[in-house]
């Protein structure tokens, strides 16, 4: 979703913001949060990686869209069962949140399995994150945070090549709609987070997009559905693309700001270009190391303005 510093290693970890009226105040797991909000993303982004590899495989048995419908419905039960949310307690707001975050994941998820059906996986994650790029720069209100989201859309640039003219137009449309909905999933977890314990609201987020995708997977994929192996691959796509980083970025949008969040996430085609170098052997070429860098070098630099905020803010908050 490589390398960043970890506010937790320079013990430079700003203050977490203080709870809403009326918001519930999250118990975190110990484990997740002692990697710090950064190390959360970054997490949660290597986890996506081994799923979508994954995910990419199981579509000749079930469909783009019979995927997708595998993986939220697994995705949901188990988060269902873990979480065991109150349905009651809850404002008309809250149940209006959860079900537009919902929705949101459903649409992300569709959108971007209908893109990597038409163009490479690489080349749609590059698009895709120009959602969370586009985002930084509209809800950051510093020059600064605008400066490293250019230095980030160069590099994704770079890592795809630096042109997509001879791509399948259905397939690109798919994957910029695909980064609108990522950018809104931003948006809404972070505002689900803050009305919901826990991982409650992604639990009930989850089940929604579930229910609304169930009968365009049923109507591609029909029986093929109902096949074990199918089964356990889409349960394994669901822990590994949806559960864990779901929850990890939750859990990381707690602590930070929606607009550099939205930079972290173009390390996504960064940690793609370097799994495919570690793991399957594929040699990157100077164009793609320094793309790797420039993404890389962003997303530092956002943290750091981060910190550099949370800094600054102390003397005022000790007063």
């Amino acid at each position: 979703m490589s390398t960043v510093n970890s506010p937790s290693a320079a013990n430079s970890t700003p203050p977490a913001p203080t709870p809403s009226p009326g918001a519930s105040v999250p118990r975190t797991p110990g484990r997740f949060t002692s990697l710090g909000p950064v190390g959360l993303v970054l997490a949660g982004g290597i986890s996506v990686q081994f799923g979508g590899a994954l995910a990419v495989t199981l579509m000749p048995r079930a469909g783009a869209l019979g995927v997708v419908t595998l993986r939220l419905l697994a995705a949901a039960v188990v988060l269902l069962l873990v979480c065991r949310p109150r349905l009651r307690g809850h404002s008309r707001a809250d149940w209006g949140t959860v079900i537009v975050f919902g929705i949101t994941m459903g649409a992300m998820n569709g959108l971007f399995y209908e893109a990597v059906d038409r163009i490479p996986l690489g080349t749609a994650v590059t698009l895709e994150v120009l959602g969370p790029l586009a985002l930084s720069v509209l809800a950051s209100r510093r020059a600064l945070n605008a400066l490293w989201a250019c230095l980030a859309l160069a590099g994704v640039f770079l890592l795809g090549g630096g042109g997509f003219g001879d791509l399948d137009p259905i397939g690109v449309a798919f994957a910029l709609g695909a980064g609108a909905m990522w950018a809104a999933y931003i948006v809404f977890s972070a505002r689900t987070g803050r009305r919901f314990p826990q991982a409650d609201g992604l639990a009930l987020a989850m089940a929604v997009a579930a229910l609304l995708f169930l009968p365009l997977g049923i109507a591609e994929a029909g029986t093929r559905l109902l096949d074990p192996t199918t089964i356990a691959l889409g349960s394994s796509v669901a822990l590994l693309s949806s559960v864990l980083p779901y929850t990890l970025e939750l859990l990381a949008l707690r602590r930070l700001p929606a607009s550099t969040f939205a930079i972290l996430m173009s390390l996504e085609p960064a940690i793609a270009a370097t799994a495919g170098f570690l793991i399957l052997g594929q040699s990157l070429s100077l164009t793609e190391a320094a793309a790797i860098a420039l993404v890389i070098a962003a997303s530092i630099g956002a943290v750091r303005t981060q910190i550099g905020r949370g800094k600054a803010a102390l003397p005022a908050d000790g007063q």
